[in-house]
């Protein structure tokens, strides 16, 4: 059995998942989340349940939370019955979310002034690479915090990058969603215009999958496109989310994102004038097989 008592806060489709893999790998897990039935499951295979982030922290030494944006963040660690009120000194938080890195900072300095370390450790690879523990993890934090935590995360992805300082992880997470939000229109674009004109899309991808333009996105969603099947392994609205903090990251640090701007208006198109936000992101074809 591992050494650390782990606690995970947010079992959605990215964070149970995870749960399951800390549990296979023999750890002392100590879940909670808003929804029952994902703890209720993890329970019967062995966690043990909490009933607030608070007792959750209290029972363990490393505190993981998978939550959905910077708020839930905030009032899960910081706020009533939160992880810090229910955290020792020496305990260590990792944030797995997704969230804005400015406010990560001031979660980690001020878990810092009780004693308690924090890493930012967002996570690529979607519902697929969470289940298989295959997840790309991109590390903000202090060394020694890094290490301690190196073989918790190991558990749960393939890569573990430890890119910098406290928010520097986020800030990596905001240049991988640039990147795949961007390069799904480009997909989505390139199949539109086989399509046409008059020319197999399908062959047309396989030809690309073997040249300079092949990707992981080509490969898996330009397959959902083809299909016309997009069951969320990443929600819309999630990814639209997403957007909005790399637009924060790129005025907060002057860095122009021209061709990103649009494929983030599209991304506001899908979610709030086609109702789609509960698709995957490769539903960004849908606006261009529809026009």
């Amino acid at each position: 059995m591992a050494a650390e008592r782990v606690g995970f806060i947010g079992l959605g489709i990215m964070g149970a998942p995870m749960s399951r893999q800390l549990l296979a790998a023999g750890f002392v897990l100590t879940v909670h989340s808003r929804s029952p039935e994902p703890v209720d499951e993890l329970v019967a295979r062995g966690a043990e349940r909490a009933g607030s982030p608070a007792e959750a922290a209290r029972e363990s030494d490393v505190v993981i939370t998978m939550l959905p944006d910077t708020p839930d963040v905030e009032q899960v660690v910081l706020g009533k019955d939160g992880v810090e009120s229910g955290a020792a000194a020496g305990a260590l938080v990792v944030d797995m979310s997704t969230i804005d890195p400015g406010p990560t900072r001031n979660i980690a300095e001020r878990l810092a002034s009780r004693g308690i370390e924090m890493l930012d450790a967002p996570v690529s690879g979607g519902e697929r690479g969470a289940i298989d523990g295959t997840l790309s993890i991109m590390v903000g934090g202090s060394e020694p915090a890094f290490a301690r935590a190196a073989p918790i995360l190991e558990t749960m992805g393939t890569s573990v990058v430890h890119v910098g300082s406290n928010g520097a992880g986020q800030i990596a997470k905001a240049c991988n969603q640039l990147v795949v939000a961007a390069t799904i229109e480009a997909v989505a674009e390139a199949l539109v215009l086989a399509e046409r004109s008059g020319v197999d899309a399908a062959k047309v991808r396989e030809a690309l999958l073997g040249g300079f333009a092949g990707s992981k996105i080509l490969e898996v969603h330009g397959q959902r496109m083809l299909d016309r099947t997009f069951e969320p392994g990443f929600r819309a609205r999630l990814h639209r989310k997403d957007a909005r903090i790399v637009l924060r990251a790129a005025e907060a640090s002057g860095a122009p994102v021209p061709s990103f701007r649009a494929v983030a208006a599209q991304l506001d198109r899908l979610v709030d004038d086609a109702g789609r936000g509960d698709l995957d992101h490769s539903a960004l074809f849908t606006l261009l097989d529809e026009a």
